[in-house]
C-alpha cells in the first residue's frame, strides 16, 4: 500500500464521514417537529418507548442523536429514567439500518451478475440519485425538498466514499504486514478496545461500522475477527451521550450510563456465549472472510439479541444507574431545565421547549398583572410580594429564552422554524412588559395606600368596569398563544379598542367631577398612572395577538399591516368591537 492509496484512503473516508453528517443533519431537519411529537409524549409503556426510540433512530441516522436527546429529556424532568430505558434499547437497534444501507456498496455491478441484480449496485443507481439531489437543491424553492435533495446527496457522497474506500485498501489483500496486524484482533480483548477506541474518537458506531464493511473487502478479516470488533463500536458509541451528560443533573447522567450499561452487559454477556458454544460446536463460519452483509447481519443480531437479553430486566439495568449515580436532584428553576442546551442540536425540538417555556411565561405574566389589579382595590402585603417575585422571574425567563433563541438561530433551521424563532423572540418582549406593568400599578397600589388616597364610588364603579375588560383581553391573550388559537387571538383587537375607549371616558368623567370639586388633582395623578399602564397592557396583547395571527397567515410580523387591515374593512371585528363595548359599558354613569 503505497502513499497514493493511503492518501485515496483519508480522502474515501472524509467523503464518507461528510456524507454521513449531511444526510443526519438533513433527515433531522426534515423530520422536524414530529421528533418533538414522538419523543417528547411517551407514556411509562416500555414496549412503546422502544418503537419509538427505534424509528427516531432509523429516520435520523444516529442513535448518538437520539441518545443525546434523550439525556436532554431526562435532565428536564419531561421524561422519566424508566422511559428513557425502552427509547434507548430501541435506539440501539435503529441504528443498524445505516449498516444494511452501506452495504449495497459492495453488490457488484459486472458482467458475472443478473441484469436485474445489477441494477441494485450503488454503481446503477447512485448517478441517478446525485442528480435528483443536486436538481432538488439548487432548483427547488421549498426548504423540504431542498432537504430531501441534501439527504439523497449526502447518501450518494456516504456511497461514493465507501466505494473509494474499499478501492483504496483492496491492495491490502495480499500484504502481509496488514495480514501480521490483523493477527492482533484474533484476541478478543483486542478488537474490543479497537472497535471501542476508533468509535470513540470519531463518535459514531456507525461510521466506524462502514470502515470495517470497507476492510472486509480485502477478504482477510473473518468473523472471529470481526465480531469483537463490532461489540466494541457499540461500547465507543457510548461515549457521545457520556460527554453530553457532563453537567446534567443526576438523572441526566443515569441516562447516559443506562446506554453505556446496555451496551458494556450486551457485549459481556453474548460475546462469552459466542464464545462457549463456538468451543462447544466448532462452529466453522468463525475462520470464514466476512463481507459487507455479513458484518450488517452481526450488527443487527447483536443488537436484537442485546435488548432480548436485557429488556425483561429494565428495571435492574436503571436500578444499577441510579446505583451508579447516588442521591436526588436539587429542585431545578423549570427554566433551566426546560431549555436544555443538549437539545439545540436538534431545533425542532429546541422551539418546541422554547415555546413550553414562553407559554410558562405567558401564564407568570398574565397572573401577576391580575394580581395587581386585585391589589388596587384591596392592598396586600403577601400579593405584593408575589408580584415582585414574578416580575423578576419574567425577567429571567425574557434572558434565558432569549438567548437560547439568539444560539438556535445559528444552527441550520427549516424556513418555518426560523418564522417560529422570531414569533418567539417578538412575543417574550410583549409578555415582559406586560409584568413590568403590573408592578407599575402595584406602585399606584403603594401610594394610594401610604397618601389615604380613595376613589369616588363612581370613579371606582368605572374602574372596575375597565378592569375586567383587561382581566379577559389578558385571559384570551394568554388563551391564543398557549393553545395557538386563533379565534381567540382575533378577539384581543377589538376588546384593546374598547380598553382604549374606557380609558378615555374615564379620564373625561375624571375632568368633569375635577371641575365640580368632586376629587383632587392628586387622585387624578393616580389614576391617570393606572389608566396608562392598563391601556398599554392591553397594547401588548394585541401585539402578542396579531404576532399570532400574522405568522399564521404569511409568516411576516407586519403588526402594523394587520391592524390596520382588521380595522378599515372588517365586519367581524366591528361585530365583535359593538359586543364589547356593550359588555362593557359605561352608558348609565355618564
Amino acid at each position: 500500500m503505497n502513499l497514493m492509496d493511503i492518501l485515496t484512503l483519508i480522502c474515501g473516508l472524509a467523503l464518507f464521514l461528510y456524507g454521513m453528517d449531511i444526510m443526519g443533519n438533513s433527515l433531522k431537519k426534515s423530520a422536524g417537529r414530529k421528533l418533538k411529537t414522538i419523543l417528547g409524549n411517551l407514556t411509562s409503556n416500555k414496549l412503546k418507548g422502544f418503537l419509538l426510540g427505534l424509528a427516531v433512530t432509523a429516520v435520523i441516522q444516529s442513535s448518538s442523536a437520539t441518545t443525546v436527546m434523550v439525556v436532554g429529556f431526562v435532565n428536564s424532568g419531561t421524561m422519566t429514567l424508566s422511559q428513557a430505558v425502552g427509547v434507548i434499547m430501541g435506539a440501539n437497534v435503529g441504528t443498524a439500518v445505516t449498516s444494511w444501507l452501506t452495504a449495497m456498496s459492495g453488490i457488484s455491478s459486472d458482467g458475472n451478475v443478473s441484469s436485474l441484480l445489477s441494477w441494485l449496485s450503488p454503481d446503477a443507481w447512485m448517478p441517478i440519485l446525485a442528480l435528483l439531489g443536486i436538481c432538488l437543491l439548487l432548483f427547488s424553492q421549498k426548504d423540504r425538498k431542498k432537504d430531501i435533495g441534501n439527504i439523497l446527496l449526502g447518501f450518494a457522497v456516504l456511497m461514493t466514499g465507501m466505494s473509494i474506500m474499499s478501492s483504496a485498501v483492496s491492495g491490502l489483500r495480499e500484504n502481509e504486514t496488514f495480514s501480521s496486524i490483523l493477527v492482533m484482533f484474533n484476541n478478543p480483548l483486542f478488537g474490543i478496545l479497537a472497535g471501542a477506541v476508533l468509535t470513540a474518537v470519531i463518535q459514531s458506531s456507525s461510521a466506524s461500522v462502514g470502515i470495517l464493511q470497507s476492510l472486509t473487502t480485502t477478504g482477510a478479516i473473518s468473523y472471529g475477527m470481526a465480531i469483537p470488533i463490532i461489540m466494541g463500536q457499540n461500547i465507543g458509541t457510548c461515549i457521545t451521550a457520556m460527554i453530553s451528560s457532563i453537567g446534567a443533573n443526576k438523572n441526566g447522567k443515569r441516562a447516559a450510563l443506562v446506554h453505556l450499561y446496555f451496551n458494556i452487559i450486551g457485549v459481556v454477556v453474548l460475546l462469552s456465549l459466542f464464545y462457549l458454544f463456538d468451543l462447544i460446536f466448532d462452529w466453522a463460519f468463525v475462520d470464514s472472510a466476512i463481507d459487507m452483509w455479513g458484518v450488517a447481519a452481526v450488527h443487527t443480531v447483536f443488537k436484537i439479541l442485546s435488548v432480548l437479553l436485557i429488556a425483561p430486566f429494565s428495571k435492574q439495568l436503571e436500578k444499577l444507574a441510579q446505583l451508579s449515580v447516588r442521591g436526588n436532584d436539587k429542585k431545578e428553576d423549570e427554566i433551566t431545565g426546560l431549555l436544555d442546551e443538549r437539545l439545540l442540536d436538534t431545533p425542532s425540538v429546541a422551539i418546541e421547549r422554547s415555546r413550553e417555556a414562553a407559554c410558562q411565561m405567558t401564564c407568570l405574566c398574565t397572573d401577576a398583572l391580575v394580581k395587581s389589579i386585585g391589589v388596587l382595590d384591596f392592598y396586600d402585603e403577601k400579593a405584593a410580594s408575589e408580584i415582585m417575585e414574578s416580575e423578576n422571574k419574567a425577567d429571567v425567563y425574557e434572558d434565558a429564552i432569549g438567548s437560547y433563541l439568539v444560539r438556535l438561530s445559528s444552527k441550520s433551521l427549516t424556513e418555518s422554524d426560523v418564522h417560529e424563532v422570531t414569533k418567539l423572540l417578538h412575543m417574550i418582549g410583549d409578555l415582559e412588559r406586560i409584568c413590568d406593568h403590573s408592578v407599575n400599578l402595584l406602585e399606584s397600589a403603594e401610594e394610594m395606600k401610604d397618601k389615604n388616597i380613595v376613589f369616588s364610588d363612581e370613579a371606582k364603579r368605572q374602574l372596575n368596569v375597565l378592569y375586567g375588560a383587561v382581566a379577559e383581553i389578558l385571559s384570551i391573550t394568554k388563551q391564543a398563544f398557549v393553545e395557538n388559537d386563533l379565534n381567540a387571538a382575533s378577539k384581543v383587537e377589538p376588546l384593546e379598542q374598547v380598553v382604549d375607549y374606557l380609558k378615555d371616558r374615564i379620564k373625561l368623567n375624571h375632568i368633569l367631577r375635577l371641575q365640580k370639586s368632586e376629587c383632587t388633582i392628586e387622585h387624578g395623578f393616580v389614576l391617570s398612572d393606572i389608566l396608562t399602564n392598563l391601556e398599554r397592557v392591553s397594547d401588548h396583547c394585541s401585539n402578542i395577538a396579531g404576532c399570532i395571527i400574522e405568522m399564521s397567515r404569511n409568516n411576516s410580523l407586519d403588526i402594523h399591516g394587520y391592524l390596520h387591515g382588521v380595522k378599515s374593512d372588517s365586519r367581524e371585528f366591528n361585530s365583535m368591537y359593538k359586543e364589547y363595548l356593550k359588555k362593557y359599558s359605561l352608558e348609565f354613569s355618564d
